[in-house]
């Protein structure tokens, strides 16, 4: 299992950094260490070549070579401190600038979102800004993110959050029904069924389960005056 991680951190060292570390090892831990490789990109290093990204609309070649990792990551890991209430510039510009490259970058990709602050009201930028944004990218967000302020290192709850999202990130990548989800303009056979169901990856059912209901052909539907009519008195 390919794992990146995702660092937005600015200082060095970074609690950012720190906490991005911790997940991959936890991850790389429930993964199996003997299959699972981790590559970090910080984008403090980018950032000059994400600016120029969206004034010429060409990657770098250290920028590109960052969108190819991402793109063939097995699983994702993706950390910004919070600045005003959300993530910061810096992590949004990359994704910005990675979808405007390659709109299908992440699709069907496992992603742990989490988040660093210095309080603990911020947590829930997990959820408020990282995970519609994920989801919107087409990828597929774990349960569980992990938010670490000021008082959490060192504090009981933190190891046990990471080691949750970790396995929960590690169990998702070690399926393909994720990964299996055709890309945009994907021809209609590459969809993954089950049971000769036609059903996709996250409409998938167990086996020996009934099939699933059929939609309608709307080949013999009334019309909705006839409907009408019979309500009315005497129809």
């Amino acid at each position: 299992m390919r794992i990146v991680v995702v660092s937005a951190g600015l200082s060095v060292p970074s609690s950012t950094r720190l906490l991005g570390d911790r997940l991959a090892s936890a991850a790389v831990a429930a993964a199996g260490e003997d299959r699972s490789e981790v590559q970090v990109i910080e984008l403090r290093d980018l950032a000059v070549e994400i600016a120029h990204t969206f004034t010429n609309g060409f990657p770098g070649p250290a920028l590109s070579e960052a969108f190819d990792a991402v793109g063939g990551a097995d699983a994702l890991i993706v950390v910004t401190p919070v600045f005003s209430a959300s993530y910061s510039g810096l992590f949004k510009s990359f994704f910005d600038a990675l979808s405007s490259t390659d709109a299908e970058a992440l699709t069907g990709t496992p992603v742990l979102i989490a988040a660093t602050g210095g309080s603990a009201r911020h947590s829930l930028v997990l959820d408020h800004a990282l995970r519609p944004l994920f989801s919107y990218l087409r990828a597929v967000v774990v349960p569980t993110g992990v938010y670490a302020a000021s008082e959490d290192w060192g504090a009981e709850g933190l190891d046990a959050r990471i080691g949750r999202a970790a396995g929960e990130l590690a169990a998702l990548s070690a399926g393909t029904s994720a990964r299996s989800l055709p890309r945009q303009g994907a021809p209609a056979d590459a969809v993954r069924t089950v049971n000769g169901s036609g059903a996709g990856a996250f409409g998938r059912q167990a086996p020996g389960s009934a099939p699933l209901p059929k939609k309608d052909s709307f080949e013999n539907v009334t019309p909705f005056e006839e409907r009408l009519a019979a309500l009315r008195p005497g129809g």
